[in-house]
């Protein structure tokens, strides 16, 4: 969810500011599955904080990328999955992750040299 006040200058600008961030692509191929509820995402992305996966969580409902369904049971149970935005920019990220996994030896080998300290 942007807080921008000015328009995008492409797609890829707009694309960008949805799944920017560390931990929404992750999200959003773990809701590509099947719908989790709030702790199996928390399980499946040990490193991230309560805290930044309940705001990734809300930034992608705002957008219009995931739905929140709360289910009226004691204790309440709530669901995320994907939307059919949510579906589609999945989609359009596989050719990504494709391309990040025919270069993860050279990435791996050369992290240290990108990312000093």
């Amino acid at each position: 969810m942007s807080t921008r006040n000015k328009p995008y200058e492409c797609g890829l600008d707009a694309a960008v500011d949805v799944i920017g961030g560390k931990w929404k692509v992750l999200l959003l191929w773990a809701l590509a599955e099947r719908p989790h509820r709030f702790g199996e995402l928390r399980r499946g992305l040990p490193k991230i904080t309560e805290k930044v996966l309940t705001q990734q969580l809300r930034e992608l409902e705002a957008d219009g990328i995931v739905h929140r369904e709360t289910f009226p049971e004691v204790p309440p149970r709530v669901e995320y999955s994907l939307t059919e935005a949510g579906r589609s920019l999945n989609e359009a990220l596989a050719p990504l992750g494709a391309w990040g996994t025919a270069h993860m030896p050279h990435l791996e080998a050369t992290y240290g040299q990108r990312h000093p300290g």
